[in-house]
C-alpha cells in the first residue's frame, strides 16, 4: 500500500511538472504573438500620425495596393502620396531596421555570453559610418547620391565581418576575444571617423554627424524590399539556429558533446548579424540602443529561451524603433528629430533602471 502511495506522489509531480512546462510554452507564445501583432497594427497607426488624416484601415488598403493594384478601388491621390512616397517607407523601413536589430543584438549577447555585447559592439556600426562619411565628404562611391552612400557605408560595414572570419579560423578564439576585435576595430574607424569631420567643412561634418547617429528621414519606397528581404532571411537563419545557441549557452564542452558544431554555430550566428545589421546601417545609419534594450526587456517576461526570445525580441524592436521616430517627428513639429538620438534618450535610463532594478547583471 505504501508503494502505491509513493507511486501515486511521482505520477503526481510528473504531472505538475508537465503542466508548469504547458503553461511556460502558453506564456511565451502568446506574448510572442500579442508582440507581433501589436508591431503589425504600429505600422498602419504610425501612418496616420501627421497633419493629413488617413484612416487606418485606409493606410493598410494603399500598401497592399501598391502590390495588387485595383483590389481596394480608388483612394485620393494626396493619400495615396504620403503613404507611397512619404510616411510609408519610413514606417516600413522602421519596421524591418527594428527587427533586424534586435535579433542582432539578441544573437550576438547569446553567442558572446555577453549582456552588452551587440554587433555595434563589433564594429560593424564605426566602420560603416566611416564608409559613409567618406562618400559624404569626398564623393568616394560608385555615385554621388543616396546609393552611393549606402553602397559606401556597407562595404566598409564588412571589414569588421572580415576580420571576424579571420579570426575565427584561428583556434581557440573565444567570445572575449571576439569583443577585443570588435572594440579594436571600433576605435580605429571612430578616430579616422574623426579626423574626416575635423578636415571637412562645418555642413559636411554636420552631414556626417546626422547620418552616424540614425535618422529614417531619406528612406524612401526602393528601399524597403532590400531591407524586409534581410530582416526575412535573417529571421529565418536566428530562429534555425535557436536550438544550437540555446545548447551552446550552456558552455563548448557540453555543446560538444551534444553534437553541435561549436565553432561553425558561432560563426555563422555572428557573421549573419553582423551582415543584417550591416544592411540595416546602411539605409539607415547606427540607431543606437535598440540591439540592447529590446532582448533585456523580452527577457523579463519569458526567460532566455530563444525559440522564444529571438522572434519576441525582433516584434518588440520593431514597436520602439517605430514609436521612436514618430516621437522625433511629431514632438516639434515640422522639425524632424533623427530617431538614433530619440532612442537613446530613451533606451539610455531604460537600460540603466533595468541594470539597478536586477541589482546583479543580467543573464543572456
Amino acid at each position: 500500500m505504501a508503494k502505491a502511495t509513493e507511486g501515486d506522489g511521482v505520477n503526481g509531480s510528473r504531472e505538475v511538472r508537465q503542466q508548469g512546462v504547458r503553461m511556460l510554452f502558453h506564456h511565451r507564445f502568446l506574448f510572442t504573438v500579442i508582440l507581433g501583432l501589436i508591431a503589425v497594427a504600429c505600422v498602419g497607426l504610425m501612418i496616420t500620425i501627421g497633419s493629413a488624416k488617413i484612416g487606418f484601415f485606409e493606410a493598410y488598403q494603399i500598401l497592399i495596393d501598391q502590390l495588387i493594384p485595383g483590389l481596394f478601388g480608388d483612394f485620393t491621390a494626396s493619400h495615396v502620396n504620403i503613404v507611397t512616397n512619404i510616411r510609408g517607407p519610413r514606417v516600413l523601413i522602421g519596421f524591418f531596421v527594428g527587427l533586424i536589430l534586435a535579433i542582432g543584438g539578441c544573437i550576438i549577447q547569446s553567442i558572446l555570453r555577453n549582456p552588452l555585447a551587440t554587433p555595434y559592439t563589433l564594429g560593424v556600426s564605426s566602420s560603416a559610418c566611416f564608409g559613409a562619411a567618406l562618400a559624404i565628404a569626398f564623393g568616394v562611391s560608385i555615385s554621388n547620391d543616396t546609393l552611393g552612400i549606402i553602397v559606401s557605408a556597407f562595404i566598409f560595414s564588412l571589414i569588421p565581418i572580415g576580420t571576424i572570419l579571420l579570426a575565427a579560423q584561428r583556434r581557440g578564439i573565444t567570445p572575449v576575444t571576439m569583443v577585443l576585435c570588435g572594440v579594436a576595430i571600433s576605435q580605429i574607424f571612430g578616430a579616422c571617423n574623426t579626423i574626416l569631420q575635423y578636415f571637412s567643412s562645418s555642413d559636411t561634418a554636420k552631414e556626417i554627424v546626422f547620418w552616424a547617429v540614425g535618422s529614417l528621414n531619406s528612406t524612401s519606397l526602393w528601399m524597403v524590399p532590400y531591407v524586409a528581404v534581410t530582416a526575412l532571411v535573417f529571421s529565418i537563419v536566428a530562429i534555425f539556429l535557436s536550438r544550437d545557441l540555446n545548447i551552446l549557452k550552456m558552455g563548448d564542452d557540453t555543446a560538444h558533446a551534444l553534437g553541435v558544431n561549436v565553432s561553425g554555430v558561432r560563426t555563422v550566428g555572428v557573421v549573419a548579424a553582423c551582415v543584417a545589421t550591416a544592411v540595416a546601417v546602411s539605409f539607415t545609419g547606427a540607431i543606437g540602443f535598440i540591439c540592447l534594450i529590446a532582448p533585456h526587456l523580452c527577457r523579463l517576461f519569458i526567460g532566455s529561451d530563444l525559440r522564444y526570445l529571438i522572434p519576441a525580441s525582433g516584434f518588440l524592436g520593431s514597436i520602439i524603433l517605430l514609436v521612436a521616430d514618430t516621437i522625433g517627428r511629431t514632438i516639434i513639429a515640422p522639425v524632424l528629430l533623427p530617431v538614433g538620438a530619440v532612442t537613446a534618450l530613451i533606451g539610455g535610463p531604460l537600460l540603466v533602471y533595468l541594470l539597478m532594478r536586477r541589482k546583479a547583471d543580467i543573464a543572456v
